[in-house]
């Protein structure tokens, strides 16, 4: 993925895919800027939760007596009172803060952090600028309990490298700092960098919502395909939280 040099995002990316695809232009990594596949399913904004409580069951009338019918001798039994209902789902935790900045250790990464959502193409969309990056905020965020929080920026510019192609590079590890909004920045280890061929993009396992918390860090990588005008792959590094001490 190759990023605008001017921060209005003017520029048209050199392997951007021309005008006649401009609603994949906006994200392509495999996500966004990079490359065509996208977050698959799970790219989907989140499905509105099924109502969590159900209708009292209602009261039923007392046949009326009819004309030479002797009044029961004893009063009717009361109606039966509403029965207490619980949810039928519980309920949803408290969803971690938004990240807000990047920073790893031993590298020119330092920059501020944005929502991306998903192009017209199915893609994450991530900002058309080298020094700015995405969150995926359909999916788990950095601290979460669960899941995987994927962040994603550009390898290079029309001109030049982005901070994002140190990704190949980084070391098990490696500190990776996430700041987050109205609560404290959380610390990561690198623990693996892979490439992923997009031809072979594996979607849920990069956005999954489910098993234990990683933070997943993505860009372009590989050789430059002059057919594609993209990458071949995807760098992806995967990072754990540091333990809390005390």
């Amino acid at each position: 993925m190759k990023a605008s040099t001017t921060t209005a995002g003017a520029q048209r990316r050199r392997h951007s895919l021309g005008a006649g695809a401009a609603a994949l232009v906006a994200a392509a990594l495999v996500l966004s800027g990079c490359g065509s596949a996208g977050p698959a399913t799970s790219g989907q904004a989140p499905t509105p939760a099924a109502p969590t409580s159900a209708p009292a069951p209602p009261n039923t009338p007392q046949r009326p007596a009819t004309a030479g019918e002797a009044a029961p001798s004893t009063p009717a039994a009361a109606p039966p009172r509403a029965i207490p209902v619980r949810p039928a789902t519980p309920s949803a935790a408290a969803a971690a803060p938004p990240p807000t900045s990047l920073t790893v250790a031993g590298t020119a990464i330092g920059m501020p952090v944005v929502p991306g959502g998903v192009s017209a193409g199915g893609a994450m969309e991530i900002p058309d600028v080298f020094d700015r990056a995405a969150w995926y905020k359909y999916g788990p965020a950095p601290g979460a309990a669960e899941g995987t929080a994927v962040i994603a920026g550009h390898i290079d510019t029309t001109s030049d490298r982005a901070p994002f192609s140190a990704l190949k590079s980084l070391k098990e590890g490696t500190v990776i700092s996430v700041g987050r909004e109205g609560a404290p920045a959380l610390t990561y280890r690198v623990v693996g960098v892979e490439l992923m061929a997009k031809d072979k993009f594996d979607g849920g396992a990069l956005f999954r919502r489910s098993g234990p918390h990683e933070l997943k860090l993505v860009t372009c990588g590989g050789k430059w395909l002059d057919g594609r005008m993209d990458y071949s792959d995807n760098v992806i590094v995967t990072a754990v939280p540091e333990p809390v001490s005390g």
